[in-house]
Parts: C-alpha cells; structure tokens; sequence
C-alpha cells in the first residue's frame, strides 16, 4: 500500500470513527440495531412496485441511506471437512441530499470478511470514505470493493450475475473464490418489496441463492481447495426497521433437491417478533410464507463475547412439512466489528437435510 493510500485511510478511518462516537447509524442505539430504525427524512423511501432491473441494480443507490452487498458461502474441502465464507460490503449515506465529489462525499463504507471452521473463526473489518476511490460499487462491469477485497462478475451479468469472484484478506485468512450460476435472481416478498414490521417498515430485497463455488481459502498459511455453494443477498432502505426492533435471526438454507429457504424474524422490546421468509423452488421460482407458516424456537446458548447467544434452532415451515433442528459449524463464529453480531455456517436435520448461514444481531 502507498504513503498516499495509507494516508486516505488513516483519515477514513478518523472520519467513520467520529461517526461511531457520535452515534451514527453504525453504532447500536435507541433507533434499534445499528440505528437502521431511526427516522430518515430526507432520503429516498421504499415502496411497494419497484420494476427491478439488472444488471443497474447491482450497483448503489446513493439516495437511500443504507445498503449492503452480503455473500455467505458453504465450503468442503477435499476431506470433507467444512468451511465457511462471509464476505459484506455496506454502504451508509450520512445525510441527504445530492451526490458530493471527493471528500465531500456523504457516502461512508465499511466491509466485513470471514471464515469459519470447526475449530476456528476468523474476521476482518476495513473502513472508508466515498468520493476517493477506496471503495464503491459498479453496475456495469459489475464490481464491488473496498481497499482490495472485491466481488466482482466476470462475464455477462444478465438477470443472475452468471459469473463471479470473491476475495479479501485478513491478518490470518485470505480467501480467493469463483462464483457461478445459471438462474435469475429471486425477488424476494412482494416482488422484492420486504416488509419489515407491523409498521411498514420495509427494504428492496433480492437475492441469487444458486451459486456454485470453486477456490483457495488459506488458515495461518495452509492452502485449502474448496468447492461449495454460495448466496448473495442485496437490500437497501432508508428505515428497515422500526425503532423498537432491537435485532434479527436470519437464515439462508440450502434444501435436498435444490430447494431454498430464507427466513427471518425481528425481534422487539415493544411489539411481537416479526416474521418472514421465501420459499425458492429449483427453477427460481419464489413463494413468499405467512408470518403464521414460520415457527422459529432457539434452541442451546452458547456463551460468546460476554452474552448468552442462541446457536441452535428449531424451525418449522408448516405449509411444506418441514421441521429442523439448526447446529453451528462453530459456536464461537462472532464478528466482532463496529457492530457486533454472530454469523456463520449451520447444519440442520429433521424432515430435511442441509446446510446453510445463521445471522444474529441485537444480543
């Protein structure tokens, strides 16, 4: 990295951690989770209709206040053994208002990466400020980065980014992945309109659950093959929560005979937790499940970073006969960044075998 880079960062870096202690939208607060459920006057609003198109909207949409580019990866070795792959990109605007160049820019970034295995979890956080070139996204060719991490196609997008690579490095991981699929994205809810509460709280919501994965990870130096499975999720909003909603449990789940299932449910300090999810056929084709077809029950806690945290689950979708029980590669999988949350790779068994990522915020 040049004098000049390291400089760039160094004053991102004082500028996002201004933000924090000032309790920007990154910082947990009284907005709920990272302060997605504070008011957002001024910035673009979420609403029902929305004709997606691609590949312009794998890129920013700058007028809303947060988004993320997220890519969860189920990985085997040539032994067997499993891994797993997290790989985020957020983009967070600090106030309304028309698009500034350089350091004027509003826009701030952060990344998160990481890899689990059974006996280890790894992370790395990187930071920085739009207008200078350390981070951003572009539509066509699409590409994704912060510092030198990146996803990026490389090929046609068409309406399913038909072929990718991953990568990003931390202190002692790094991972280099392809990524591949021949299936259009899933819109996902109401034609990708994502309610989030009771209060109409919502987000634009679209995910490609069909990769196939081929690549390297390295642990302390040791180079892993790996092939697996992969899943991109892609949500912008200017309010997805409402203030109450302290946090979520997340699922993205890779069923026998190339069935999907996401689901989730936000958690209150004021209102009943709120449930939703999608159940996505082979071909792509997505049902959206009612909020009484989703029975979400934790299961054993594991004590991690000081709290108690749920790591196992029973999951019940009652319109498909499926009952689950969820348990984590790796208990220990937390990410302990500006905010902090568990996420890793989970196994479940019951009516239906598989494998899949668990996100959890807000303990």
């Amino acid at each position: 990295m040049s004098v000049r880079s390291k400089l760039l960062r160094w004053r991102a870096a004082l500028c996002l951690l201004a933000m924090f202690a000032s309790g920007g939208v990154w910082a947990a607060g009284g907005g709920g989770f990272a302060g997605l459920g504070e008011e957002a006057a001024g910035f673009a609003e979420v609403v029902p209709g929305r004709t997606f198109s691609f590949p312009a909207d794998l890129g920013a949409h700058p007028d809303y206040r947060i988004e993320w580019w997220y890519v969860t990866a189920n990985l085997k070795d040539a032994a067997g053994e499993d891994y797993g792959v997290q790989w985020t990109l957020f983009r967070q605007a600090l106030e309304p208002g028309p698009q500034r160049d350089g350091w004027a820019s509003q826009q701030v970034w952060m990344g998160h990466a990481g890899v689990t295995s059974r006996d280890t979890h790894r992370f790395a956080e990187a930071v920085a400020r739009g207008g200078v070139g350390q981070a951003g996204v572009t539509a066509q060719p699409f590409a994704a980065w912060i510092d030198d991490w990146t996803f990026a196609s490389d090929g046609t997008v068409g309406d399913g980014l038909r072929s990718a690579t991953l990568s990003a490095t931390g202190a002692d991981f790094s991972y280099a992945l392809t990524l591949k699929s021949a299936r259009p994205m899933v819109l996902q809810g109401d034609g990708g309109y994502s309610v989030k509460s009771e209060h109409g709280q919502a987000s634009y919501y679209y995910s490609q659950p069909f990769f196939e994965v081929s690549g390297r990870v390295t642990l302390d130096g040791r180079e892993i093959d790996v092939t697996g499975r992969a899943w991109m999720d892609r949500e912008w909003s200017s309010q997805p929560l409402a203030p109450g909603q302290k946090g979520w449990d997340w699922f993205s789940l890779h069923l026998p005979d190339g069935d999907k299932l996401m689901l989730f449910q936000l958690r209150s300090d004021t209102d009943a937790p709120f449930y939703a999810g999608t159940w996505i056929t082979p071909d792509g084709s997505a049902t959206p499940l009612t909020r009484d077809d989703i029975v979400l029950v934790p299961g054993a806690t594991h004590r991690v970073a000081g709290r108690s945290v749920p790591v196992e689950w029973s999951v019940e979708i009652k319109s498909r006969a499926l009952r689950i029980s969820t348990k984590p590669l790796n208990p220990e999988s937390w990410m302990a960044t500006s905010f902090a949350y568990w996420e890793g790779p989970v196994r479940f068994t019951g009516t239906h075998d598989g494998e899949g990522y668990l996100e959890m915020t807000g303990y």
